[in-house]
Order: C-alpha cells, then structure tokens, then sequence
C-alpha cells in the first residue's frame, strides 16, 4: 500500500512538474523556458522523486516502465495493475490541479493542447503516426535500457537518478518536435482526459507505443545485461 501510494505522488508530480512546465512556462512572454526548460523540468521531476520515494516504491512513475521492469524480470506481476492505476490516478489528479492553475489566465483553451501528446495535425511538427509509432518505441526502448543497466547490481551505486533523469530530458529534447514526447501512458491519460476529443481519439498510441518500447528493451538488456 506505501508503495502504490509512493507511485501516486511520485507520477503526480512528474506530471505536474513536466506538462506544468509546457503549458504554464514554455512560452511565456520573455522569459519563456522553451523545448529545453521543459526537458529539464520532465527529468528534474524524475530525479527528486527517484532520490524521494525511490527506496519506497522503485520510483516507476509510469506504467510502461513497471511493465518494462516486470519482462526484464525485476518486478513481480502481482503488483503491476496496483501500481498501474496509482500511476494513471496520479497523473489525472495532477492533470486537474494543472486545469485549476492553468484556466486562471484569460484567454486559456484547453484545446489548444494542454501538453497533449498527439501525432498529424497534432504533433508539434506534424509529424505522421507512424514517425511517432518509431519515435515512442524506440525513445521507450532506450529509456528501459538506462533503467535496468543504471540499476543492475553492478553499476555504480547512488548515480541511477541521474542517469534516469538525463536520459529523460535526451529524450524529451529529441521527440517533442514529434510527440510532444509521452514514452510514459499515465501522462499522457493525465492531461488527455481533460481535452478530449483528438487528445483520447489518440490516446492509445501513447499506450501502445511506450509498452511495446519498454518490453524490447527489456528484451534487449536480458540479451546484453546477463552474466556469462
């Protein structure tokens, strides 16, 4: 129960941290943090919570991730939908917290976006579904790789956050041109649920891709990771 209620906090606020980000910073007059704030904001969010809660749950966030861990065989399959739907919950919370603040300013339109992830016309380059079916597998893939090799026994110990953290923000600053970068469901669940329309029509590439992504590199690191 601690270790769900840990991933309910810690997808909160990778939510809150990383679309708040998006939707409140990047483009603010003058001072906006732009693409590269934000890819920092999504790893910062990462590697507070891997240091917070990390010891008490693993520090998942993200339900590609739990599933990744669990066919790399480092997470046991009766606590996947547990944690699952803490992650989803928290995000969507968080996504609402997100609203409150975000629907204060004059002129705000939740269709606009809201940090949605999408593909064709609502990509943030227009990029086609099946560039961004490549890019979140293979973004995902790579991130469960980092995961499990920062994490295996035999690395060095104390760093696995960072790594985790900085190989996020690579890849938020390699996709949001494509994306708007989810390689995690519950974040993207978070903030569709609230535009609806495009943003759930398109959902479930953001669940697909991310899942598929993260067993490969599961896959992948059994096949490199494992002890002759």
């Amino acid at each position: 129960m601690k270790a769900t209620i840990a991933e309910f906090f810690g997808t909160f606020w990778l939510v809150l941290g990383g679309c708040g980000s998006a939707v409140l910073a990047a483009a603010f007059p003058e001072v906006g943090i732009g693409l590269t704030g934000v890819s920092l904001a999504f790893g910062l969010t990462v590697v507070t919570m891997a240091y917070g809660i990390g010891h008490i749950s693993g520090c998942h966030l993200n339900p590609a991730v739990s599933i990744g861990l669990w066919a790399g065989g480092r997470f046991e399959a009766n606590k996947l939908l547990p944690y699952i739907a803490a992650q989803v919950l928290g995000a969507i919370v968080a996504g609402g917290v997100l609203y409150l603040i975000a629907s204060g300013k004059a002129g705000f339109d939740v269709s606009a976006g809201f940090a949605s992830n999408g593909f064709g016309e609502h990509s943030p380059g227009k990029y086609s579904l099946l560039s961004a079916l490549v890019t979140e597998v293979v973004m995902t893939m790579m991130f469960l790789l980092v995961i499990l090799g920062s994490t295996d026994k035999r690395a060095p110990a104390g760093f696995a956050p960072l790594a985790i953290g900085l190989c996020l923000t690579l890849i938020h600053l390699i996709s949001i041109p494509v994306t708007n970068t989810s390689v995690n469901p519950a974040r993207s669940t978070g903030v569709a649920v609230f535009v609806g329309d495009w943003a759930i029509a398109q959902l479930w590439l953001f669940w697909v891709a991310p899942i598929v992504g993260a067993v490969l590199g599961a896959l992948a690191y059994r096949v490199i990771g494992t002890d002759d």
